[in-house]
């Protein structure tokens, strides 16, 4: 699973970089479209941001777990830990459209 653990190390670091992009101010990253009824850019960064720290999070937790798969049971349990993080992932990125945005699209 060490491919698996590399691949899942570089997306992490890849959405922190991001996360802490549009965290700091830079929601020029966020496609226009979803910032249209956006009135506290700021605010609305922050908030989108540490919805893609979660996407970073979960992508890190799997690949340390995957780095330790010497059985399917491990390895299977390192997609699980990607699957759920990234739902609340998705569902921190929702409540934040929803809150900011007045929906999602």
């Amino acid at each position: 699973m060490l491919p698996y653990s590399i691949i899942m190390f570089l997306g992490a670091a890849g959405f922190a970089a991001l996360g802490t992009a549009v965290y700091r101010g830079r929601t020029d990253l966020i496609h226009e479209y979803h910032q249209t009824r956006v009135q506290d850019k700021a605010a609305y960064g922050r908030a989108f941001g540490k919805a893609l720290l979660c996407f970073a999070l979960a992508m890190l937790l799997s690949g340390i777990v995957g780095l330790f798969a010497k059985t399917g049971s491990i390895g299977a349990a390192a997609v699980a830990i990607l699957i759920i993080g990234l739902c609340i992932g998705v569902v921190c990125m929702i409540k934040v459209q929803n809150k900011y945005n007045k929906g999602i699209f």
